[in-house]
């Protein structure tokens, strides 16, 4: 049998679920009993914290999981970035993690590559000498199409 998943949500917290925008309106559980694709609302991104080389990435990788009807465009967009970013990274690490996380975004692992751009960030942050920015600085909505 495989393995359940439980995440609690607190009141007013959202999940996206495949797509879907749930909010909580009390504190909540949820088990998931088979796969899913999901996104907790303090990962996602604001467009304007997307202001990073790897923060874009992140960006829209996030389109994928979040939007599946933009799935395929995001994937088109990683593609064309992907081998531009690689080759503008001199670090080792981040290179092979970028070419590690394309292999994640290929086999549809796109939550665990999404957490792997996560951990680049603070070396990002050192090689660019950026501020980093929290990623939910406004109300998130906006970000899903046909909402």
């Amino acid at each position: 049998m495989k393995n359940t998943l439980k995440i609690t949500l607190k009141p007013g917290e959202k999940i996206y679920v495949n797509g879907a925008v749930i909010c909580a309106d009390r504190k909540v559980s949820l088990e998931f009993l088979n796969d899913v694709q999901f996104l907790l609302e303090n990962h996602v991104m604001q467009p304007e914290a997307a202001r990073t080389p790897l923060r874009q990435l992140y960006f829209i990788v996030q389109i994928m999981l979040m939007s599946p009807q933009e799935a395929e465009d995001a994937r088109a967009m990683f593609r064309k970035s992907l081998p531009r970013l690689i080759d503008s990274f001199s670090s080792a690490t981040i290179r092979a993690d970028l070419k590690q996380i394309d292999q994640l975004v290929a086999e549809g692992q796109v939550y665990d590559a999404m957490k792997m751009l996560r951990a680049l960030f603070p070396l990002e942050d050192k090689i660019l000498g950026a501020t980093p920015l929290p990623f939910r600085s406004a109300p998130q909505p906006q970000l899903l199409a046909g909402e």
